[in-house]
């Protein structure tokens, strides 16, 4: 219990650092990830348990507000993903905590970089459905 008071003390404390940055984003785009995959167990199981809940779950996804669901999912599990090898990697090279500025601007721009293509992807599949139908 004491842990989970020291972690909100510490992110309501907030000092405004790249390193806290990585570190609050890291773990809320963990949860988001974790809600997605809560959700989607439920759902597809609905397939076998609720035929028709299942069809009206798949009708909602189709909905505006979750494509941009889809587009802070995917940015999430990237994110998770490039700040959790940054992670490893100082771990593993206790010496490379010297650059952790650096290090955590570089994984903030990878993000980026590795983003922009997946959501333009994502958006130019969305513009062909609303044109085609």
């Amino acid at each position: 219990m004491s842990t989970l008071v020291s972690t909100i003390r510490d992110v309501v404390r907030y000092r405004g650092t790249e390193g806290q940055l990585a570190w609050i984003g890291h773990r809320l785009a963990g949860l988001g990830t974790l809600l997605f995959f809560i959700i989607h167990v439920v759902d597809t199981s609905f397939v076998y348990f609720w035929p028709e809940g299942y069809e009206h779950a798949i009708r909602l996804y189709q909905t505006p507000v979750f494509f941009v669901g889809e587009l802070l999912l995917v940015a999430a599990v990237i994110y998770h993903g490039v700040n959790g090898i940054r992670v490893a990697v100082l771990d593993w090279k206790p010496q490379l905590w010297q650059y952790q500025r650096p290090i955590t601007l570089a994984t903030f721009a990878l993000v980026a970089l590795l983003y922009i293509p997946a959501a333009a992807i994502m958006i130019s599949h969305l513009v062909r459905a609303w044109t085609e139908g």
